[in-house]
């Protein structure tokens, strides 16, 4: 991923594997907002204890970089499901509810969706000019949201998996990420080759998730050609520097975001 700084502050990183197709991706760090600590600086949450005001002018600031209108950006209330909502030019704007992905295939029309640790996913589908992201938690991620939104760009706009580019943005990495019986359970009871996804470190009393590659293989699995699937690698309980964690600041954090948008194709 590159990092980019705005004129206003904001600063966000972009995915490599995307920096030549007609379709933006930009994961805001924490930088360039107005929010006071512990949400400083750039929190798109008001469920963490921040005033809807300083979100709201948070959301502006971002959208300013990106040469976004505030207004048209789709946001979900977040649930650690696996629910895809289409959208298009008629839900500019809106809240959709209790959903954790987002599929369109509107020019322009910017899809938001807020972490902390989580781990954000973006899909294009450049045959298609479609565009998927969604909030991949652990319990998303077992139970399959990456998978679930490819399939609902299939579903709606003819998508071909082996087309399809995927990126693994920032979000809580193995070596930070212990987990309990109930998150190793489950895994190994939904997804193929769940060995492969733990790890023990030395002295660690618990395993260790990897949340990244769940997701990857997830996709590759589905179709996804693994050389078309970029990780970023950055571990957000170690970077609290540039983004929220919530286990690494034990919830006293604001959440940061992602927004996806298709450009005019030339």
């Amino acid at each position: 991923m590159q990092r980019i700084s705005h004129a206003n502050g904001v600063v966000t990183y972009v995915f490599d594997a995307l920096a030549s197709l007609p379709v933006r991706a930009h994961v805001a760090t924490r930088h360039g907002g107005v929010s006071p600590p512990p949400w400083n600086s750039l929190n798109f949450s008001i469920f963490r204890g921040d005033t809807p005001e300083r979100v709201r002018r948070n959301q502006e600031r971002l959208a300013d970089a990106l040469t976004l209108d505030a207004d048209a950006i789709i946001r979900c209330r977040q649930t650690h499901g696996v629910r895809v909502a289409k959208v298009d030019a008629g839900d500019a704007g809106q809240w959709q509810e209790d959903c954790d992905a987002l599929i369109t295939d509107t020019v322009d029309l910017p899809l938001m969706l807020v972490f902390a640790d989580c781990t954000p996913v973006v899909l294009y589908d450049p045959l298609h000019h479609a565009v998927g992201v969604c909030h991949a938690g652990w319990r998303g991620t077992v139970n399959g949201v990456a998978a679930a939104t490819l399939w609902a760009m299939q579903a709606a706009y003819g998508a071909n998996p082996a087309d399809v580019r995927a990126g693994i943005g920032p979000g809580i990495g193995p070596a930070s990420y212990p987990v309990g019986p109930e998150v190793v359970d489950l895994a190994y009871a939904k997804l193929p080759a769940a060995a492969n996804l733990f790890s023990h470190p030395k002295g660690a009393t618990q395993p260790h998730f990897n949340l990244w590659q769940a997701n990857a293989q997830q996709l590759a699995d589905a179709g996804v050609p693994v050389g078309q699937i970029e990780i970023s690698g950055i571990d957000t309980a170690q970077h609290t520097n540039d983004f929220f964690s919530h286990r690494a600041e034990q919830g006293r954090c604001g959440l940061f975001g992602m927004v996806a948008w298709l450009a005019e194709r030339s």
